[in-house]
């Protein structure tokens, strides 16, 4: 072998060992030494965009600075076969378009199931929050990221409600001690994870969700539903808004404000519930505008809640259920979402559970054809709050997907 084809086969051999090197060393912090990073297949992803909407300059002449704007990246696959986009609107409780794309046990998120049976999606950070600028000093307070034994309490089922820290908590937060838990708690198996450790903090897959868990920035609700509602613009045709927990008041803002271009809404535990809290033993003023807190569209119009005459049923609507508050007859109707299907889901275990169907009864007194679905009573058991970072999320997405396929045409 002479020097030069020697120096080349060394070359070859030690670039081989590095390459190796990194290849055993790539691996999250917190698993265990070789185990890869997550990676998943685009082969359906024919483009991709990240771009800026929505903002306007604030501040006094001369130190202007841009407020509102909001971060979107949207996919679109190689084979469009839905010709309506999914907008999704989801998160509330610090979560970002993160958890749409990869689960917290590293499989491939909602954004993924969507796009691969060829839907284009849509995906954003809310103005003040991930990779839209917060602007101090015009911006609300900024609340950091849910505690672990919070989160192991309401969305991983680590920790009872009944536990002392719980019950602490809630005494805290004056709240009923008798009412702080919600029955369908222990019906909650699908956080993932494995061994005695799951859904803990000091679990691998907990610690990894709580590291994509962000801070939330109280930005004015009008703010995000200015740049949602133009991001719908610019799409320019109806699209399927796909809503979760927290942000699903702005989500109902936005179909009332471009009901022209919304074709169905799928709501996962929405925001809840009407009228009067009840969450997790809570009590007094919940949404008063049904829906939101903010005013919607109504018929009579109204310009006060108030003239909605809410009123408390006599009873519940099953065991383990809370009454819900109603419009007292006549009621009046949500008109501009009155040609939108909604499908209204709600997990086995999740402490949303005692009241998720007052929201869809709600919208149908309103008008609003709205279907009611347990996730369990479509052989998807054992759900919590956090859809899209369960065990079966993919089975929840291709659910809504063939509810779509029979309401949206």
């Amino acid at each position: 072998m002479n020097r030069k084809t020697l120096t080349v086969a060394l070359s070859v051999v030690a670039g081989a060992l590095v390459v190796g090197y990194f290849a055993m060393r790539s691996y999250p912090v917190g698993a265990a030494p070789g185990a890869s990073i997550p990676t998943f297949s685009t082969a359906e992803i024919g483009r991709q965009g990240h771009f800026y909407i929505g903002g306007k300059y604030v501040g006094e002449p001369g130190n202007e600075t841009m407020h509102g704007a909001m971060y979107v990246e949207t996919w679109v696959p190689k084979n469009i076969r839905h010709p309506y986009p999914v907008v999704f609107v989801t998160g509330g409780g610090g979560q970002g378009a993160y958890a749409l794309i990869q689960t917290p046990d590293g499989r491939p998120g909602w954004a993924y199931d969507f796009v691969n049976q060829g839907y284009t999606v849509y995906m954003m950070d809310y103005p003040g929050n991930g990779r839209s600028a917060y602007v101090v000093g015009v911006d609300g307070k900024v609340t950091p990221p849910r505690s672990g034994p919070l989160m192991e309490e309401v969305w991983s089922a680590g920790r009872s409600p009944a536990s002392e820290w719980a019950k602490q908590l809630h005494i805290q937060e004056h709240r009923d001690q008798a009412g702080a838990e919600w029955p369908q708690y222990k019906k909650q198996t699908q956080w993932p994870g494995e061994g005695p450790n799951k859904g803990k903090m000091g679990d691998p897959v907990f610690d990894y969700f709580a590291k994509t868990e962000l801070q939330s920035a109280a930005v004015d609700q009008n703010v995000t539903v200015d740049s949602i509602e133009q991001l719908l613009d610019a799409i320019a045709q109806p699209v399927i808004l796909v809503f979760h927990s927290g942000t699903a008041s702005t989500g109902w803002r936005v179909a009332d404000g471009r009901s022209q271009l919304v074709k169905a809404i799928v709501a996962a535990e929405p925001v809840g519930p009407p009228v009067q809290n009840a969450e997790r033993g809570s009590s007094g003023p919940g949404l008063v505008w049904g829906l939101s807190n903010a005013p919607l569209h109504y018929e009579p119009a109204i310009t006060d809640p108030a003239a909605l005459n809410p009123v408390r049923e006599d009873k519940a609507d099953g065991p383990e259920l809370v009454p819900c508050w109603v419009q007292k007859e006549p009621a009046h109707k949500l008109t501009n979402l009155a040609n939108i299907p909604v499908l209204d889901v709600a997990g086995e275990g999740s402490y949303h559970r005692p009241w998720a169907h007052c929201v869809a009864k709600w919208l149908n007194q309103a008008g609003v054809k709205t279907t009611f679905v347990g996730l369990e009573t479509v052989g998807l058991t054992g759900n919590g709050h956090q859809f899209m970072s369960e065990k079966n999320s993919a089975g929840i997405a291709k659910f809504f997907m063939s509810w779509l396929d029979k309401n949206v045409h």
